[in-house]
This record gives C-alpha cells, structure tokens and sequence, in this order.
C-alpha cells in the first residue's frame, strides 16, 4: 500500500481530541503524517471545511490543509464508485456518493482507508478494500 487515506470522521476526531480515543486518534493522525502516508481527496477537504462556520477558524484549517495536496481524482473512479453502490445496494449494503468514491480511489490509488465509520466494514465484505488498522 502507497498511502493512508484519511475520512473525514478521523480528522473531526483528531481535531478534538478530548476523549481518549480522539487523543489516541490523534496520536496515530500525527504518526502517520510524520511517515509521510496520509492522503485527502477534495470531496474530504470540503467536508472539513464545511464544518467552520467562522472565517478564522475556516482559514486556519484551511491552511493546515494545504500541507496534503489532494490526490486526483478520475473520471474512471466516479464510474468505480457508481458500480461499488450499485454493487453494495444489491447485495442490501447502503453508502453515501462520497463514501463509495473513498472506495473508488483507494482501491485505484492502492491506499488503505483510515476511518471509524462503520459502513466501511460492510463495504469492505463486498469490495476489494483495505482499511486501515490502528496499532
């Protein structure tokens, strides 16, 4: 695996960090940043983005953000990610748009996917994922 794309759920979690399991989140965010392994899509960096309805906060994060160039995304991936949901909805596996387009270009791309979501573990029975683990 070439790089560990990061959803968007652990990046809120990280960004918290108030709990333990948001510090351990955390820590293992900063691990994997520092390996030079983390990975964003552009659907990704908006839905952080969109949850800043304060301008200085928004262009701070922003601005971390631009630390992790996005990785392109494919005509050929959002055709993947319609035939991933297709594929999960017959099997009575139900994903968002974004989540099947994560999917899409992990699997292209050869990244694991870092996320606590749990539609991920349902996806990953029928689609050639790779989720990542934490340690």
């Amino acid at each position: 695996m070439s790089g560990v794309l990061v959803d968007t759920c652990v990046w809120s979690l990280a960004f918290r960090g108030t709990s333990s399991r948001e510090t351990t989140i955390a820590e293992q965010l900063t691990q994997l940043i520092d390996e030079n392994q983390v990975k964003i899509i552009g659907a990704i960096r908006q839905e952080l983005l969109s949850g800043y309805t304060d301008k200085n906060s928004y262009d701070k994060l922003r601005q971390k953000l631009k630390y992790f160039p996005s990785e392109p995304v494919l005509d050929s991936d959002y055709e993947t990610a319609a035939e991933y949901s297709n594929f999960c909805r017959s099997k009575g596996v139900q994903g968002s748009h974004t989540d099947f387009l994560i999917c899409a270009v992990s699997v292209r791309a050869k990244f694991k996917i870092y996320t606590t979501d749990k539609d991920f573990n349902h996806y990953e029975k029928h689609l050639p994922l790779a989720l990542f683990k934490k340690n």
